[in-house]
């Protein structure tokens, strides 16, 4: 059906041709016609900088045409909410603008209700700081870390092959490799296709293990240590729970695990994989630490951390406490936001379960810093981060770094057809068919991939150096203010208040200090209070 038009042309070409040669005058311009919109078929195939025209020639040409035809129309197809849920209207296409290398700039101010509840904004200087270099940069790795990492600010999270096709992933590493950040592997294996281009590598171990499992699922000293020492992985993330399902396993059904996706997962080929919700190398918070303490020494002491979207908050906690109480703490953990999530799960996960980024990443770094462990530690900070002003909010709350997915993946072409979990992406990025991802040509998107990258970090510098600052480490809470009412405006300093270095180890009072009182190192069940 996607060559329907293109076989219809053809078609019609040959059969108008063949009454022209028999002497019916009128079939010369159906001919002439035919073989024009063949033509663009057969073009629209060969050429490789749109996905859409490559699996859907001719009739893809529709939605570029209509493009042009008048701003209002572009607005609908580059800047509409087509999944229904909140999202800036401006940011799919700045992604597009800026991954094309267009100009990314545009007329008649804001498009934004200044006066509406939510608006946020960066208080500028009159006195700018000037505009220096953008490859913004933080060393990862703690006192027991022995091949610290510098990484990017801003990076792909994580998105497994599997979800993603192969080319898909293929164009992601290579932009990773030519802008020089990282490239998170998601849960669903080191696969040939993350190790063909050379990028940064982070290996995501979910419950699964995969890449390092035993056949009954449980994890594999050996199979990970061999993987782990390859110098293109560069940090260990484990895998706790993610935005889009926290709480929540996964099966990739048999007839989807092909030869390709088995070899990746360590799997059998055409029997269900199946992620479990909770890990079972460890059971407890000291058990996890040590965990962690293992893994590092399997890696040959690269930086290891972990990934949670926050749920309970006690639980976390006692994760803190079990830091102090075996001297092991990760070098990294990255906070993941219920607003984001790439992956397909049930409704009620994805609408209500976990806790959004900003709230999340305030409470891990209270906790952190409450607990005296925040010099040991890295945040970095997942959640619908798209533009350089998403980055400021969070760099201000508390993270280190960035990651994100969506806004990578707008980058390879993604269009939210909401069809990821058909196998029947229009773009060839969340597809296992090997004529459709065959679209995606790896060297036009990895030059996207990279040049977003550099795009944003290089807005980002531009936005800080009108704030005054050269680093985004000197953007405070008090400089970013968010509307609250038409009448009622407050800084991030006073929406997201800081607890004092070590506060949770004086008996800090309040919610922080009861749910302190709760954790336990020796369970993820709280105490009882009396």
């Amino acid at each position: 059906m996607r060559y329907l038009a293109l076989i219809l042309a053809a078609a019609g070409a040959l059969l108008f041709g063949g009454l022209a040669l028999a002497g019916h005058g009128w079939a010369v311009w159906l001919a002439i016609v035919g073989a024009g919109l063949t033509a663009v078929g057969v073009f629209d195939m060969l050429q490789t900088r749109h996905s859409l025209r490559r699996n859907y020639p001719i009739l893809a040409n529709l939605r570029f045409m209509l493009e042009e035809v008048r701003p209002e129309i572009r607005q609908y197809f580059l800047e509409s909410e087509l999944d229904g849920r909140p999202f800036n209207r401006s940011q799919r296409a700045i992604v597009y603008q800026r991954a094309k290398s267009q100009l990314d700039k545009r007329p008649f101010g804001t498009q934004e209700d200044v006066y509406a509840a939510q608006y946020e904004w960066l208080s500028h200087s009159m006195a700018p700081a000037a505009v220096g270099s953008h490859d913004f940069r933080i060393k990862v790795g703690g006192p027991d870390c022995a091949q610290p990492y510098s990484i990017s600010l801003f990076n792909i999270s994580a998105m497994s092959f599997g979800s993603l096709s192969a080319n898909a992933i293929r164009a992601l590493n290579k932009g990773a490799k030519l802008g020089g950040f990282a490239h998170d592997t998601g849960e669903g294996g080191y696969s040939v296709h993350h190790r063909e281009n050379g990028g940064d590598i982070i290996w995501e171990l979910g419950s699964g293990y995969f890449g390092c499992r035993n056949a009954d699922g449980t994890f594999n000293d050996e199979k990970f240590a061999a993987a782990a020492v390859n110098p293109q992985i560069k940090m260990i993330e484990i895998k706790l729970s993610q935005g889009a399902k926290p709480g929540h396993g996964g099966v990739l059904p048999a007839a989807k695990v092909s030869a390709e996706i088995a070899a990746a997962r360590g799997v059998p080929q055409g029997v269900d994989c199946i992620s479990p919700a909770r890990h079972s190398a460890f059971l407890t918070p000291v058990e996890m630490m040590r965990f962690i303490a293992r893994l590092r020494g399997l890696c040959g002491g690269k930086p290891v951390g972990f990934k949670l979207c926050i749920g309970h908050k006690s639980e976390f906690m006692a994760l803190c406490k079990a830091m102090i109480e075996t001297g092991i703490s990760p070098d990294f953990i990255v906070i993941d936001g219920k607003e984001g999530g790439t992956g397909a799960a049930p409704l009620e996960f994805t609408d209500h379960l976990g806790t959004p980024l900003r709230e999340g990443l305030v409470f891990a770094h209270n906790c952190l810093v409450g607990a005296g462990l925040r010099e040991r530690v890295r945040i970095g900070a997942s959640g619908r981060i798209i533009t350089a002003f998403d980055m400021v909010c969070v760099l201000a709350l508390g993270a280190d770094w960035c990651n994100s997915a969506r806004g990578f993946m707008f980058a390879l072409g993604c269009v939210q057809s909401l069809s990821c979990h058909t196998d029947k992406c229009p773009t060839g990025v969340a597809t296992q068919d090997p004529l459709r991802q065959k679209a995606l040509v790896v060297e036009d998107k990895a030059a996207r991939v990279s040049n977003f990258h550099d795009s944003t970090l290089e807005a980002l510098a531009e936005l800080i150096a009108a704030a005054g600052v050269t680093h985004p480490a000197d953007i405070t809470r008090e400089r970013i203010m968010k509307r609250l009412s038409a009448s009622q405006v407050q800084s991030f300093d006073e929406l997201y208040p800081e607890l004092k270095p070590g506060e949770l180890l004086r008996g800090g009072d309040g919610a922080y200090g009861r749910l302190w009182a709760m954790a336990d190192a020796e369970s993820f069940a709280p105490r009882a209070l009396v």
